[in-house]
């Protein structure tokens, strides 16, 4: 194809997704204003699922769960691109559009993402111009990005529904990514209601962690001599970790930010089990493990210091994003020809963490930001600021930048996967976790 063919391919999908503008911005709407938590979005799994067979497409259903795999098919099969939204919201339960029921709420802008998402699939299948590529999009939606609920998620591991946390973890278990040459999605981008687009952003790996506390109850009033106060180690634990702070580098990027989900059970009573959850974030899996013995370190000496028992139980969390160069330029070319150059800038290190990242250990992948929402990030005043900014226009770019990936026999997503270099394969992957769990 010449440039000309490929820029016209380019407009067509363009113009396609501003036809179905209507559409797309009403099933972000209708998202929003249904939000589920992860492993349990079994509405807006219908939803999407419903939407992509209306464009033709056949739903694949069930994974992890709640997740989809639609795939459209081109001329030929010379490449594999993926397309990815998140089914899950985040608890935010002050947010106004809260669930009053969970507490879940689309505070972080997931709704937008599967708005884009479909966005992109009415562009390349309504337009005629996926038919006219050379290769396969794999149209993705995703459960559970978000890391909330431990406890909850701890009980389908019990059961065996799940192995990992996060949805793209699961993903990864089952394969969906194998054989894939890139993979893409957008991500909200708060307090930014205007026209920007950041790329080229990295953010932290981290892992997750239950921490029990056993004491031994007693009367609090008239015999606390006879209990061991769990809470009382859960304090000095985290005190612990408050003082090894000034010992993690600023290039490290560490964060430990543990909530107590279980203080005891009544006033009255010594308290004889206390659970704590936290994460240990950091630029690099290096530095997270080892900011994670410090924080083991301290979490046990506040059991030892008043004669309790302390059980830490490792999860496998995230890991960084390991941003694909050449296929973030790739968008922000897409991107600046829609909202201009000035306005598409590089992307920060955010300390935040995704299960993206763990995708971008394996295959070429990007997740730049996009405005068009006000408010804070999991707050109560989140929000669709501008609609085709945050629906319309991630899409179109997303969608833009496919048909260069897939045009021309797929040389453009053949010569980014040729010159990635995974850190890991799915198999060392999972081997890596497997080590972490049984404390290798």
């Amino acid at each position: 194809m010449t440039d000309k063919q490929l820029t016209t391919l380019k407009k067509r999908v363009v113009e396609a997704i501003t036809a179905a503008s209507a559409d797309v911005i009403a099933l972000g709407e209708d998202i929003f204003a249904h939000p589920e938590l992860g492993y349990k979005e079994q509405r807006t799994s219908d939803v999407m699922a419903a939407k992509f067979k209306e464009l033709g497409l056949e739903p694949e259903r069930g994974l992890a769960g709640t997740g989809i795999r639609a795939i459209g098919s081109g001329r030929q099969t010379a490449a594999r691109v993926a397309v990815m939204g998140e089914l899950d919201a985040v608890v935010s339960p002050l947010h106004q559009h809260a669930d009053p029921l969970t507490g879940a709420a689309h505070a972080c802008g997931h709704h937008a993402q599967l708005a884009a998402l479909y966005g992109v699939a009415c562009g390349l299948v309504t337009s005629g111009v996926l038919a006219e590529l050379d290769g396969e999009v794999h149209f993705l939606a995703v459960p559970a990005e978000e890391f909330v609920e431990l406890g909850y998620r701890q009980r389908l591991m019990e059961e065996g529904k799940i192995d990992f946390f996060g949805g793209k973890q699961e993903f990864i278990k089952a394969g969906v990514f194998d054989g894939l040459d890139a993979a893409m999605m957008v991500h909200a981008q708060a307090q930014e209601p205007g026209r920007k687009a950041y790329v080229g952003g990295t953010c932290n790996g981290f892992v997750g962690k239950i921490v029990t506390y056993e004491g031994r109850a007693a009367h609090a009033g008239a015999a606390p001599h006879e209990g061991i106060n769990a809470l009382n180690a859960a304090m000095l634990g985290l005190m612990g970790i408050h003082a090894q702070r000034e010992t993690f580098r600023d290039e490290d990027s560490i964060r430990v930010h543990p909530i107590i989900t279980k203080g005891g059970d009544l006033v009255n009573i010594v308290p004889a089990e206390v659970i704590v959850e936290t994460y240990v974030r950091g630029r690099t899996m290096e530095a997270v493990f080892d900011a994670n013995k410090k924080v083991n370190r301290a979490l046990e000496g506040g059991a030892y210091a008043i004669g309790a028992k302390c059980h830490i139980q490792e999860i496998p969390g995230y890991l960084p994003l390991n941003d694909c160069g050449s296929l973030s330029q790739l968008f922000a070319t897409n991107m600046a020809h829609l909202i201009g150059t000035d306005n598409v800038l590089p992307a920060p290190h955010l300390a935040g963490s995704s299960d993206v990242g763990d995708v971008s250990q394996l295959i070429p992948t990007i997740q730049p930001s996009v405005g068009g929402f006000s408010g804070v990030a999991h707050g109560k005043d989140f929000c669709v600021a501008d609609a085709e900014m945050a629906y319309i226009i991630p899409a179109q770019a997303m969608a833009m930048t496919v048909v260069d990936l897939l045009y021309n026999e797929a040389s453009l997503a053949r010569t980014i996967k040729k010159e990635f270099r995974a850190p890991l394969t799915r198999n060392s992957y999972l081997k890596m976790w497997a080590d972490f769990r049984a404390g290798n």
